[in-house]
């Protein structure tokens, strides 16, 4: 197939205006010009005419350039002009310059020429064998515009759409303008002078032909480098030229990492390992703390139980918080071992991630790569001294903290409780529930009972800080003495009654003055007053009994058949 220039060359002009058309009546110009001067300028005008053809690519001279145009000489009777904006490099006067030949006349009488399509005119055989061969053609890219990049090729403008210029997504494509590839053509539209090219396509075979030659080279377990493309939550994708494996963030490090970025940047160059291959499922594991050293070799030996150790805490959980004490290495402080006295209810309290403390080594298990730590142990145990410091006996005054069904919670020490248990709150009288007695936040003075520091329990009483009425009950109720008393409870066999001071009396069934009664609630009712006698008192067991000698004006007892003395 011959070239454009070949078929340039091959094609005859057809002049605009013939020779024919241009003769005159020698009569109607100047008398001085012979025929033979008319023919001799005549063939002159016919030579240049016969040179100059509309839709040709023709050279020119630089006249002279205006603020926006290039005034140009064809050769013909009149100047051509062209846009300055056409031409890539601003050209000088005198230059010869090939345009392309629109019209020789415009409606101005002007000859209408264009660079651009002179360029365009130049290059498209070479663009269109280049098409239809599937050959590559190199290009710069020149500016951004909407939806790609303009690329200049071989003095032409092409369109690079942005999905065409790489394999992925191109965040900053300001950073490859002026950067010189290879393109392949994808569509060619003359008329319109629209050229369409890409890179991805040239990109995907050169992947394709490293793939297949990959596939042959790789093998688990090969230690090779490749360059970081893209960056996830969950790791990092690897070209290994021409594939790309995965990193995992699992496999970055032995140490704890909280996102890829902190270990690997896009772009930069890595080292990793192979650890698995799926080509079935084009899955290509990679790891890089496999070229790292174990670090639980031997770490047992390296850190002993009772060996203190500092680090850094990387994570907090609602159980504990981890701490790093090397790279790779990390312990666990469970919430209990946090301090010896607080009662922590999250980790959070005490520790913050980022935070370097100090803790002794409880456990080691390499097997599992566990260490336990512990914090409290950098101190010492206040449990251990609290029996020298209050022996049973000593009497002391705490704030109550807490109340439970059982009893109450009052602090000896900031972070030392110690419990009143609901039968050492009154000498004498039955406490049902702690708040009777005690109220959150009293201050109260108690002595203690016991000390367990084993187990971390303190007994105190309330009670005993006061004086035992009991051991002078007889002086305060002798036997035979009459008083007024109330019921208050019910029993099975008889009643509880009330006798003041706290003091609380029984009342046998048999003595309640009623006869032939199967229950005391045939006699009695709670909160009923009755007259009764001293008829027993034990002080060593704390019992006081009494006998109804008689009710109340207007207050009469249930069944009445027959009232004894």
């Amino acid at each position: 197939m011959a070239t454009l220039d070949q078929q340039i060359h091959n094609s005859t002009p057809q002049p605009l205006v013939s020779a024919t058309a241009l003769r005159v009546r020698p009569d109607l110009y100047d008398e001085e010009y012979s025929d033979q001067d008319y023919e001799q300028m005549l063939s002159m005008y016919e030579g240049t005419m016969s040179q100059i053809a509309e839709g040709e690519i023709v050279k020119s001279k630089v006249l002279r350039i205006t603020e926006n145009a290039v005034i140009l000489d064809v050769g013909f009777k009149s100047e051509g002009s062209v846009s300055l904006d056409e031409f890539k490099e601003r050209p000088k006067e005198g230059e010869e310059v090939e345009v392309f030949l629109e019209h020789l006349e415009d409606q101005e009488g002007a000859v209408v020429l264009s660079k651009k399509k002179a360029d365009f005119m130049r290059v498209w055989e070479r663009i269109r064998v280049a098409h239809e061969s599937n050959q590559p053609v190199e290009g710069t890219l020149i500016k951004k515009i909407k939806g790609g990049v303009v690329v200049n090729l071989m003095g032409v403008d092409a369109f690079l759409p942005g999905s065409q210029i790489a394999l992925r997504r191109v965040p900053n494509i300001d950073e490859l303008l002026g950067q010189t590839y290879e393109f392949k053509i994808i569509k060619l539209n003359k008329r319109r002078r629209n050229i369409v090219v890409s890179r991805r396509v040239i990109l995907e075979n050169e992947r394709a032909h490293k793939r297949e030659h990959l596939m042959k080279e790789l093998a688990v377990a090969q230690v090779r480098k490749g360059v970081v493309k893209n960056i996830t939550d969950f790791g990092a994708f690897i070209d290994l030229g021409g594939v790309d494996g995965l990193l995992h963030i699992t496999d970055m490090s032995y140490g704890r990492v909280s996102h890829p970025t902190e270990m690997v940047q896009i772009g930069h160059e890595v080292e990793v390992k192979i650890l698995d291959i799926d080509w079935q499922r084009e899955r290509i594991s990679l790891g890089m703390k496999q070229l790292q050293t174990y670090p639980w070799k031997d770490v047992a030996a390296k850190f002993p139980v009772g060996t203190r150790v500092q680090g850094k805490v990387v994570s907090i959980t609602n159980y504990g918080a981890f701490v790093e004490i090397e790279p790779g290495i990390e312990g666990l402080v469970h919430i209990s071992e946090m301090s010896w006295t607080r009662n922590v209810r999250h980790p959070s309290k005490i520790v913050s991630i980022g935070e370097t403390i100090e803790a002794v080594v409880l456990k080691v298990d390499e097997t599992e790569e566990k260490i336990s730590l512990g914090m409290k142990q950098t101190e010492q145990d206040p449990w251990m001294v609290l029996p020298l410091k209050y022996p049973v006996g000593t009497r002391i005054n705490g704030k109550v903290r807490n109340l439970t069904s059982f009893g109450a919670f009052v602090e000896i020490e900031p972070g030392i409780d110690g419990l009143i248990h609901i039968s050492d709150m009154s000498w004498t009288k039955r406490v049902q529930h702690p708040s009777e007695v005690v109220k959150k936040g009293d201050a109260v003075d108690v002595v203690i009972l016991n000390i367990d520091a084993e187990n971390k329990r303190i007994s105190l009483g309330l009670k005993q800080a006061q004086e035992d009425p009991w051991l002078r009950i007889g002086e305060t109720y002798p036997i035979g003495m009459e008083l007024r008393g109330a019921v208050l409870r019910l029993m099975d066999k008889g009643v509880v009654v009330d006798v003041g001071n706290d003091i609380e009396g029984f009342v046998p069934m048999s003595q309640l003055g009623v006869a032939n009664i199967e229950n005391p609630g045939d006699a009695v009712k709670e909160g009923q007053p009755v007259d009764l006698r001293v008829i027993e008192v034990d002080p060593i067991h704390h019992r006081i009994v009494l006998a109804v000698v008689g009710y109340p004006e207007g207050v009469a007892p249930v069944v009445t058949p027959g009232l004894t003395a």
